[in-house]
């Protein structure tokens, strides 16, 4: 076992690392109380490559690997959660599935745009009545020739208003024997006739980041825009949001790290009864408490990302990984809080957005619920993991660099 990591990652986690430091952490606070997103984020993130980080270079990306995204995930909501939910949306669940199941043609039309952050993209998934039970989706999709006529509504979806094309979760069998079966996905231009956005305000976290729904009104989508085969929904939404969870913990244990680095530092300065409070057992317990959970976190979420630069599927490791990191960092927020005092209850330090933040994690990309449900069925021999058309494929160095 090596766990070392090379050359490359550090830099890439660096480069990460300096633009949310620099460029975002000394204005976040700002756009946090105005609930809306710096906007600067897109363009600087695509301008700097991070927004195709671990797509290969023929398709416009980075050709790194699968780990330099999680380090890069991990990195960016150290600063704050919707930095790293523009990596989540627009490269884990729309970029990274356009990887795995798009068609050669489809690559080569609409990656390189995507990877170089020239398009931005979000993933309809989630409905009003459609949120971990991704089966019930309602949302319609009626063939018509050679285009699909879709009707429906999504919420809760991240970049909703920024985005210029939506990987989307369709119903175009509505008579199939299991609802799972009856899915298709679609990749729609944003600027069709028919679609509506609209930001949602209020959010109790995740406040500088942009958050919506889209509304299809009799939308005409070409069936050459249909990523998979039809049917194949399910397993192309499922298999997108195994990515889009492997970000989340990366992500979550970055929050982690940002409450302990915060917690050590303000334990360090603030004096009670003569000493600082670093010297009192009980916060010298929540330090410990931080302290192992994010090491945790990061070894969980840095076997995903080895499994996926070897082509193993990591459902299941990547189900430990998202729910002990966003549990973890929930619960490392909160005792953060409890190290700053009544201070931790104000915005003048990050510990309270990290607060708001991490609650969000717990329920996105399936609640913790959901997530042990998967786990107990993989521990029954209940679930297996079936084999997909299209694996997400292995990172292979040499190749991923080439330029054709």
């Amino acid at each position: 076992m090596d766990f070392a990591l090379t050359e490359e990652h550090k830099m890439v986690a660096k480069m990460y690392r300096d633009f949310a430091e620099k460029e975002v952490a000394p204005i976040i606070k700002e756009w946090d109380r105005k609930q809306q997103m710096p906007p600067h984020v897109l363009p600087r993130m695509a301008e700097l490559g991070l927004l195709g980080v671990c797509i290969p270079t023929r398709y416009g990306g980075q050709g790194m690997d699968y780990i330099c995204l999680g380090l890069g995930c991990e990195e960016l909501e150290a600063v704050d959660a919707s930095l790293r939910v523009v990596m989540s949306v627009h490269l884990a669940l729309a970029g990274m599935t356009l990887f795995q199941w798009g068609s050669e043609l489809q690559k080569q039309t609409y990656l390189p745009d995507v990877a170089r952050g020239e398009v931005i993209c979000c993933a309809g998934f989630t409905e009003p009545g459609a949120g971990s039970d991704i089966a019930s989706i309602r949302t319609s999709a009626r063939r018509n020739g050679d285009v699909y006529l879709v009707n429906g509504e999504k919420m809760w979806i991240s970049l909703a208003t920024k985005a210029q094309y939506a990987l989307v979760t369709v119903r175009t069998n509505p008579d199939a024997e299991e609802p799972s079966q009856g899915l298709s996905t679609l990749f729609i231009d944003l600027k069709s006739p028919g679609v509506t956005t609209g930001d949602i305000h209020g959010k109790l976290g995740v406040r500088a980041g942009s958050t919506g729904w889209i509304a299809f009104q009799d939308v005409r989508v070409p069936v050459e825009n249909r990523i998979g085969e039809e049917g194949e929904g399910f397993r192309v939404t499922m298999s997108a949001i195994d990515n889009g969870r492997y970000t989340v913990a990366a992500g979550a244990a970055g929050l982690l790290r940002a409450c302990l680095e915060a917690s050590v530092k303000y334990a360090q300065e603030r004096h009670t009864f003569g000493v600082p409070i670093a010297q009192h057992q009980l916060i010298r317990a929540k330090i410990a408490r931080m302290a192992q959970d994010y090491d945790i976190a990061r070894l969980l979420y840095l076997r995903s990302g080895w499994m996926k630069n070897q082509g193993i599927r990591n459902t299941l490791q990547t189900s430990y990984a998202k729910q002990f990191a966003t549990d973890a960092g929930f619960a490392a927020a909160s005792e953060a809080i409890q190290v700053f005092g009544s201070y931790g209850f104000s915005d003048e330090y990050d510990v309270e957005r990290f607060f708001r933040n991490t609650r969000g994690a717990m329920i996105y990309e399936g609640t913790s619920e959901i997530h042990t449900l998967i786990q107990a069925g993989y521990a029954f021999g209940d679930r297996q993991d079936a084999a997909l058309r299209c694996e997400l494929p292995a990172h292979d160095p040499a190749a991923w660099q080439e330029t054709r």
